[in-house]
């Protein structure tokens, strides 16, 4: 079923309340990050209400270390152990899951390569009266401006680099994506909008949760510096804008998750075949730059992988049993009762 194009305007809400709110972080294998994002947790002020961590089945310590955190955390420290590594989709879908059934009315997603700058609760509280689905800024591991592209051109399923990086006098800017590094999100959206699909495992699960999210209401990247990461990655810079070195899993997923973004992009009518196609040959391109200017890396499995991912990503996009994740509004109504 097409979702309906008219869209809520933001309104007014009552006054934000940091209990209300729920802190979600996903870790694989980064217990030495993970204690740096829980330590900056703790010296925040105000502090959420809780603290959820959900761990990719980690091989390390991150178990002894989220313990380590019980008895001096104010907030109180939900940890979710799973089974097996479900990608960063998997985690996110989980941690809001938690959350969700917790009772949080915002949560916040992010990875454990970051930590929360000590007022970023309260930057990020200050607009809640005007938006359900909000976006803090970011410092990169060097202390620069990270630029996020979050503006999306629906037809061709890409970012668009070019989206200005300044804001005027308003203090955001509309968006039209997500990332799940920073996504502050109400449960009344969320309810809307179902779970993150795990099955992405990585990459583009936060652009459609996004896209998904503006169907419903005005969603906003606000001039508001909430977190820093912790972890250098090697990069080009190209002034504003950076490409990030990647992975082969990455590549792979890249162009593989094209086919599901396909069907929820054909759900709500914003599907056109061509215009997509260009849009997948792009992000093609754009990887082998990756590969040549970023990683210096002509030869190897890289390119492989990127062939790999776009065949098993036309095999999703033709699988007509294919559905999208269901909104969460029937459950949360009886939980209400």
């Amino acid at each position: 079923m097409t979702a309906s194009r008219e869209r809520a305007t933001p309104v007014s809400a009552p006054e934000f309340d940091p209990t209300t709110a729920t802190i979600v972080a996903v870790t694989f294998n980064r217990s030495h990050l993970l204690a740096r994002l829980l330590e900056s947790i703790e010296r925040m002020d105000p502090q959420p209400g809780r603290v959820v961590v959900i761990d990719n089945a980690s091989s390390d310590d991150t178990t002894e270390v989220v313990a380590g955190f019980r008895d001096t955390m104010g907030p109180e420290l939900v940890y979710r152990r799973l089974e097996e590594n479900t990608g960063g989709s998997g985690g996110f879908s989980e941690g809001m899951r938690t959350a969700y059934e917790l009772g949080s009315e915002w949560i916040w997603l992010m990875d454990d390569d970051v930590e929360v700058l000590p007022d970023g609760l309260a930057a990020m509280g200050r607009w809640t009266p005007r938006f359900q689905s909000i976006q803090g800024r970011r410092y990169d591991y060097d202390g620069s401006e990270f630029y996020w592209q979050y503006r999306v051109s629906t037809s061709l399923g890409i970012p668009i680099p070019f989206a200005p990086a300044d804001f005027d006098d308003s203090g955001y800017r509309e968006m039209n994506s997500g990332c799940f590094e920073g996504m502050f999100i109400h449960r009344d959206l969320v309810a809307k909008l179902g779970l993150p699909d795990p099955r992405f495992f990585i990459y583009w699960d936060d652009t459609v949760y996004g896209y998904l999210a503006s169907l419903h209401t005005p969603c906003a990247i606000v001039n508001e510096f909430v977190l820093q990461r912790t972890r250098e990655i090697k990069q080009w810079d190209m002034g504003t804008r950076h490409l990030n070195a990647s992975s082969d899993m990455y590549r792979y997923y890249i162009m593989r998750n094209r086919g599901i973004m396909r069907h929820y992009y054909a759900a709500h009518g914003d599907y056109r075949p061509v215009r997509f196609a260009i849009g997948t040959a792009a992000t093609f391109a754009k990887e082998l730059i990756r590969l040549g200017f970023v990683e210096r890396k002509v030869t190897g499995t890289g390119w492989r992988n990127l062939w790999r991912g776009m065949r098993d990503g036309l095999r999703i996009s033709r699988d007509t049993s294919f559905a999208i994740m269901p909104p969460l509004e029937a459950a949360d109504h009886d939980a209400r009762g």
